[in-house]
Parts: structure tokens; sequence; C-alpha cells
């Protein structure tokens, strides 16, 4: 790696501390009775609401439909999160630290897996909650179910369901852009010299 390449190496990798203070993903609900409407906001440790009392609401529309309760503590991938997030910042600055361009594409081949498998993971969450209904629910309607869209927006009765990355997920994609760029980079110049 040149000096320039370790440098954007180092920070692609200080990028993803950004994930702790931006959500990585959003979930806005839009409907009559909210006009302002309400939404989840998913971070590496937690979930919130997208305003103060949104996450209480949400659990208390889920609870007429027979959908489990949202609660963060019962959730393990939010106290695993920070520590693999954790890891990928310091390997990332070890190849960095190390010069090693097999280093990076190793880093860069590792992360990119665990984010398929995130995702899939965050798909499975949706599945749960929105079929793994309660049959004792106040509201039943047969063969409705209400899985959360996994990206882009879904009509669930009144309610239009929208779920789209967080500033969090941009930084992550900034800080892959980044190492894409530390091991290639000599391959685009040499092509454009052609």
């Amino acid at each position: 790696m040149t000096k320039k390449e370790r440098l954007i190496m180092t920070i692609a990798s200080m990028i993803l501390i950004g994930t702790f203070f931006f959500p990585i993903w959003k979930i806005d609900l839009q409907a009559p009775q909210y006009p302002e409407g309400i939404g989840l906001r998913i971070w590496v440790n937690k979930i919130t609401g997208a305003s103060k009392h949104d996450l209480d609401n949400i659990n208390k529309l889920n609870h007429y439909i027979g959908m489990k309760e949202i609660k963060p503590e019962s959730i393990p991938e939010l106290s695993v999160m920070p520590f693999i997030i954790g890891f990928f910042i310091v390997t990332g600055l070890i190849a960095a630290f190390l010069k090693k361009k097999p280093l990076a594409s190793g880093w860069l081949a590792l992360f990119i897996i665990t984010l398929i498998y995130g995702f899939y993971d965050y798909y499975l969450w949706g599945y749960d909650y929105g079929h793994n209904l309660n049959p004792n629910a106040p509201i039943k309607i047969p063969g409705m179910v209400y899985q959360p869209p996994l990206f882009g927006s879904k009509q669930l009765l009144n309610m239009l369901s929208v779920s789209l990355p967080g500033t969090g997920s941009f930084l992550i994609g900034v800080s892959i852009m980044l190492v894409l760029y530390v091991l290639f980079n000599n391959k685009f110049k040499r092509f454009q010299l052609r």
C-alpha cells in the first residue's frame, strides 16, 4: 500500500465509528391516525422510535394485530453488532498499519459477507414479527401478515410502511467504496493510460 492508500484505508475504518451515532436502518409508518407519521430507528446497539413515544405507540398498534412487542433488550444481535463493528474498525486499521493489500481484500470480503448475513437476519426478524401472530389478537384478518418491507414501501391495512437505509448504512457504503478504491485504483490507472 502507498502512503495515500494507507490513509484512505484508515479513513475507511474510522468512518465506521459513525455507525454508533446514526441509525443503520429506518422504518416509517404513515396512517390517518398518525398524520405526522411514526417510525423505528435501528442502530448497531438499540432500536428506538423516530420520536420519543413512537416505539411505545408501535408496540400498542402491534398488540391489536397480534405482533410481538418490540423489546430491544430481547434482540441478541443488538448486543453483538457493536463488537462486530469494532472488529472491522480495528482490523481495518491493522491492514493500513501493516501496508498489506491482501489484508484489505480479506477485510472487504469478510465485511461484505457479514453485511449480507446481517441483511438476511433482518429479513428473518421482520418475517417472524409479521407472520407469527398471537391467535388471540383483538384484530384478526384471515391470511393477513404484517411483515414490514425489507426495502421500499408496502401497504399494511391502513398504514404505509417504508423501510430504507439510515445514515449509518451510507457511512458503511462510503467505507466499502474507499476500500475498493485502495484495492483497485492502480488497475483503473492502467486502464486509463491505454
